[in-house]
């Protein structure tokens, strides 16, 4: 899996993590938004972290989230190459979005 993938699906796993949601409430959250997802379809897409920018996006949406932190960090495959990390909101109170 590639570095990519592993960062935006610890992203999405942090930012439910810090809202004390589950995937089965983040399911609930897309449905009640519109969207058509299964338990084990989000289980699935954020197991893999193969997802859309816009699955990722609506994710974050529901939940409440309106701001992530994209911070610099020296690759482990070259000493001089740099690469973006992304980090998720700083600590924060939460307020979870309700629908």
């Amino acid at each position: 899996m590639s570095d990519w993938n592993n960062k935006v699906k610890r992203i999405l796993k942090s930012e439910l993590i810090k809202r004390g949601l589950s995937t089965d409430d983040l399911t609930i959250l897309l449905n009640n938004d519109g969207c058509t997802e299964t338990k084990s379809s989000v289980d699935s897409k954020i197991s893999r972290g193969t997802f859309s920018a816009s699955f990722f996006m609506h994710c974050l949406h529901v939940m409440g989230c309106t701001k992530i932190e994209i911070e610099q960090f020296n690759s482990s495959f070259t000493k001089s190459e740099s690469s973006i990390a992304m980090v998720a909101e700083p600590s924060t109170d939460y307020k979870i979005a309700k629908k």
